[in-house]
């Protein structure tokens, strides 16, 4: 290689290594100028994206709890809210439409935790932090928040033997699970069934589609026939709905006196089977903790502030999502003004109508 070309190859070397540092630090400066961007003081735009509108909770506590917590927060905040009426892809198409009207977070209470897992990696491609609400969304998740679900079942298992006594194994119990594409009935599931095995005989199990009162009371009906009226002695019933279609079947069946039937949610008419007797129990869920916690998480998350990472949980996709879980309460006749009463979920003449007006007096609800 003579002089001249030693010289023209020096001075590309030069010149491609000016270019390679000025595109890192261009690169940097882009990367600081993103970080900047994603601190956000103004109005924020949030997604609530709740699941069903068949249990009662949906409607009249969480999305009212969290856009008011939104708002005390962030007064000039928007929530765009839908429902996705128990169908995955509805819900799909839901998140697809925040990510086009580029909310700055999503708080979203997944129908299907697998099924939603691609659509919350395009949210998070997009820049939008996700906070899996009440069920474990896969997917790259920023935060979440729910009930301590293993300890739900727990409760409602332990409140189950409680009923039954020294006559645990005497016959046989009849287990109504909730839905197999929420991954929290998986949870309540093992929860109960660490504290009911091998001190019941489960004559059936069901997982009951959607959670649907009426799944629930064809299940319900079905295991009378197979097992007998006279052998069922209790009812493991993952929510208050389902509960209420296994009391109709049990009714139907000609058994009496009721068998005790769990629930949860504390769903209005749980309550009023719960003060009747109907109903063993239902499981009180703080859906105020429940919703503040979310509201809290997403308004941080939509500023580009960081959340408390305190606590922990994995999902099959995520490791490490920064969580709030918050502790649920059995939920009996003997409690029931020191829970829902007491923290204003209900009203006194919402339960005690002229049907339960003689329960209500029984249990110290009417003075």
């Amino acid at each position: 290689m003579n002089a001249t070309m030693r010289r023209v190859a020096l001075a590309a070397s030069v010149v491609s290594m000016t270019v390679a540092l000025a595109a890192c630090g261009s690169a940097k400066e882009a990367d600081s100028k993103k970080s900047d961007e994603k601190k956000k003081t103004g109005p924020l735009t949030i997604g609530l994206l709740l699941p069903e509108d068949q249990t009662a909770r949906y409607e009249n506590f969480d999305r009212p709890f969290v856009t008011k917590k939104i708002k005390a927060l962030c007064a000039d905040c928007k929530i765009l809210y839908v429902n996705a009426k128990s169908d995955p892809s509805v819900q799909q198409q839901q998140v697809d439409s925040m990510i086009t009207k580029k909310v700055d977070a999503i708080i979203l209470d997944s129908v299907d935790s697998k099924s939603i897992a691609s659509s919350v990696r395009r949210a998070d491609e997009a820049g939008i932090p996700v906070v899996a609400y009440d069920r474990l969304a896969e997917g790259p998740v920023s935060a979440y928040t729910s009930f301590d679900n293993e300890t739900v079942g727990k409760v409602q298992g332990q409140a189950l033997l409680k009923a039954l006594g020294d006559k645990a194994k005497s016959g046989k119990i009849v287990m109504l699970n909730g839905w197999e594409a929420d991954p929290n009935a998986a949870m309540f599931k093992k929860g109960a069934m660490s504290v009911l095995k091998g001190k019941v005989n489960i004559g059936k199990s069901y997982d009951i589609d959607r959670w649907l009162a009426d799944k629930a009371n064809e299940a319900m009906t079905g295991a009378i026939s197979s097992l007998g009226k006279d052998n069922i002695i209790g009812v493991y019933s993952a929510n208050d709905s389902m509960a209420g279609g296994a009391i109709t079947a049990l009714k139907s069946g000609g058994i009496d006196p009721l068998p005790p039937v769990t629930g949860q949610d504390a769903e209005l008419e749980g309550v009023r089977r719960v003060v009747a007797g109907e109903q063993y129990m239902s499981v009180y869920k703080s859906y105020l903790d429940e919703a503040t916690a979310a509201a809290e998480m997403a308004v941080a998350l939509g500023r580009g502030e960081k959340v408390n990472e305190s606590n922990t949980v994995d999902s099959p996709t995520t490791k490490h999502i920064p969580a709030t879980l918050i502790s649920p309460v059995s939920l009996t006749k003997e409690n029931v003004k020191d829970t829902v009463i007491k923290d204003g979920i209900y009203k006194v003449d919402q339960i005690c109508t002229a049907k339960y007006k003689a329960a209500c007096e029984e249990a110290g609800l009417l003075k």
